[in-house]
């Protein structure tokens, strides 16, 4: 009995740790929710979702597939042929012979890694590919949502969907699914060669396969939260600089810089602390795995050392030094696999972590669609009408109530009223950029959820207060969604605008550099190319949303000009809280807690001394004031 100590010792240990895991496992069982075991998408459905990306590539992975049978076959070979020449070692030893066996070893060494070189090449190229795949697809989905589904959605959010968490993904195609094939493979293959050499060794062995699978189970949900958690953080932080750096201005001129860096210091080192769980986790997983190894390693030595020095016999086989040679390295084989396996379920559960971040997010339906009879419009007049429109950006609370009015195709018309009256929103209905609740708002006669919304869209040309540039030139900026223009048209849009009397100050015209947001122009600078923008892509309907506020009176002059020009362009729809804007409409109409308080021209609504007189006289009063 004695002799069986050390293997009895060994079981000890395996046997008191797999107690310890199960236990902590029952332990958080009934507390997963709490403490962020919270599963939306199950393992399975995560990996569907992602082989439909590599599905189009399915003619690479096979040619992989059979890239690695090479490598498996090295595996599965060498530790025969190293046994063999141990054998003939201890046996009849020929040089010659020894040499033609050693050729053999190193020319299948140099198949196998030419192989796994090409394998690596193909993978990398297929693995992008199907990222850039999987990121255009994200960001086309994001592209689709709706301006209130945006607006809920942090911006820093969304660019750690698009970028880390791809990228997490990439090493899933580029590495781990190839891994795990091929792992299965070598770890069949071994098993079934070491059954052939010894098939009692061999049992001894899978005695040890049980624990891995417990071990692996037990720590997969583990992995799973520590890698949640480290996505959470990734995702805070993201967030947190998007909006601080864009306000950066703002911190510095009100001395915030300290509390912000305090704010910025708690959810770094949130994300400090998930990393260190994260690294605990599988700090305690892999080292159980070559425990796992080592303690096979010392039973086999025991069992056959012992079984060769006495020559004993088990079932019928007597255990010889080459077998003992052999099943070391294959050992070696079977549990590397196994122990990079913890390491790729490592990057198993960051991508399925990511990928149930980004899988969350094409998830969300776009709630402004396209409708399935919805038809292509080329051009429109301009005739606009609202008919009993109620709508609401949160549910019942109304912020247009019952609106209804007709705007002629090249009319004017402008939207006048308190904050929070619902003037911007009828301009955001007309677009479509969100949808009305009830009633029905119409364009040339037509149903607007009758149209597709990208041919809806082309008919409008919008000017808003706050004018969006990007990074790039002046001419990419007018360009917008319009190819083949010259410049010399592009210029002519400037000049009927008046824009061009600032371009052409500056030293490199209209390849003239713009800043992030562009912020190396004036505000005034900023809504005449807007204005050149709208005119170049020649709309149907204008929109300006306060355009003419906060600029200066020499810039206001000019675009007051370029507003009388454009109205002669088409129909036109003016929101402004300056009246003197808004006098030459041909229908004025004035807003009042989501309703239409009245509506005429100019004379008209002074001559009823309603809610439009009351703006008119506090308006003229104050810049009265304003001029003394």
């Amino acid at each position: 009995m004695r002799e069986f100590f050390p293997i009895i010792f060994v079981c000890a240990v395996v046997g008191v740790l797999s107690v310890i895991f199960v236990a902590a496992y029952l332990m958080i069982k009934n507390r997963k929710e709490a403490i962020g075991f919270d599963r939306h998408m199950s393992d399975v459905e995560i990996t569907k979702r992602l082989l439909k990306y590599a599905k189009p590539y399915a003619k690479n992975f096979l040619f992989v597939l059979v890239l690695m049978l090479f490598a498996i076959a090295y595996d599965i070979a060498s530790p025969l042929i190293v046994g063999y020449i141990e054998k003939m070692i201890t046996g009849d030893f020929e040089m010659k012979r020894l040499l033609s066996i050693v050729l053999c070893y190193g020319v299948l060494l140099l198949i196998s890694m030419a192989c796994s070189y090409v394998q690596a090449i193909v993978l990398q190229k297929t693995g992008q590919r199907i990222i850039s795949h999987l990121r255009e697809d994200l960001f086309t989905h994001i592209d689709s949502l709706s301006h209130q589904q945006l607006n809920s959605m942090p911006v820093g959010k969304l660019v750690t969907r698009v970028t880390n968490d791809t990228n997490a993904i990439s090493m899933m195609f580029t590495s781990i699914i190839v891994n795990l094939i091929k792992n299965f493979f070598v770890i069949l293959g071994v098993l079934t060669a070491m059954l052939c050499l010894n098939y009692q060794l061999t049992l001894m062995v899978l005695c040890f396969v049980p624990f891995i699978v417990l071990f692996t189970l037990i720590f997969r949900k583990f992995t799973r939260k520590a890698y949640r958690k480290v996505k959470d953080g990734t995702t805070d932080i993201n967030t947190f600089l998007s909006e601080n750096l864009s306000g950066m201005k703002i911190i510095q001129i009100f001395n915030r810089e300290g509390y912000k860096k305090e704010q910025f210091d708690v959810k770094n080192a949130a994300l400090g602390r998930a990393k260190k769980k994260q690294i605990f986790v599988f700090g305690i997983f892999r080292p159980m795995v070559y425990m796992l190894y080592i303690s096979s390693v010392l039973c086999l030595l025991y069992l056959g050392g012992r079984g060769y020095i006495r020559g004993v016999e088990f079932l019928g086989q007597t255990v010889e030094s080459s077998t003992v040679v052999t099943f070391y390295m294959y050992l070696s084989k079977f549990f590397n696999p196994i122990q990079s396996l913890a390491e790729q379920f490592n990057w198993l559960q960051s991508a399925f972590a990511s990928a149930e971040k980004i899988f969350t997010i094409f998830d969300i339906q776009p709630t402004v669609v396209d409708e399935p009879d919805a038809i292509e419009v080329d051009s429109i007049k301009g005739d606009i009408e609202f008919k009993n429109v109620w709508f609401a950006y949160e549910e019942d609370d109304w912020v247009l109530k019952d609106v209804s009015f007709k705007v002629n195709a090249k009319e004017t018309v402008a939207f006048v009223g308190s904050t929070g009256s619902g003037k911007t929103t009828i301009l955001s209905l007309i677009c479509r950029n969100y949808d009305i609740q009830r009633g029905q708002i119409l364009i040339d006669g037509i149903d607007i959820k009758k149209i597709k919304i990208a041919s809806l869209r082309r008919q409008f040309g919008q000017m808003l207060q706050d004018v969006f540039l990007f990074s790039g030139t002046i001419r990419s900026n007018i360009l917008l969604r319009t190819e083949g223009v010259s410049d010399e048209e592009v210029m002519e849009a400037c000049r009927y605008v008046n824009a061009d009397r600032f371009i052409n100050r500056l030293s490199e015209g209209l390849d003239e550099k713009v800043r992030e947001r562009g912020n190396n122009f004036s505000a005034g600078q900023r809504q005449l190319l807007s204005f050149a923008r709208t005119i170049i892509h020649k709309p149907s309907v204008m929109i300006l949303d306060e355009a003419t506020a906060n600029i200066d009176t020499e810039t206001e002059l000019l675009i007051q000009d370029s507003l009388e020009k454009m109205m002669n362009i088409g129909t036109m729809l003016i929101v402004a809280h300056r009246l003197s804007t808004v006098q030459h409409a041909d229908n004025i109409i004035v807003l009042s807690k989501g309703r239409i308080a009245e509506q005429g021209n100019h004379a008209e609504l002074l001559a009823q001394k309603g809610k439009y007189y009351g703006l008119y006289v506090s308006q003229s009063h104050k810049e009265m004031i304003k001029n003394r």
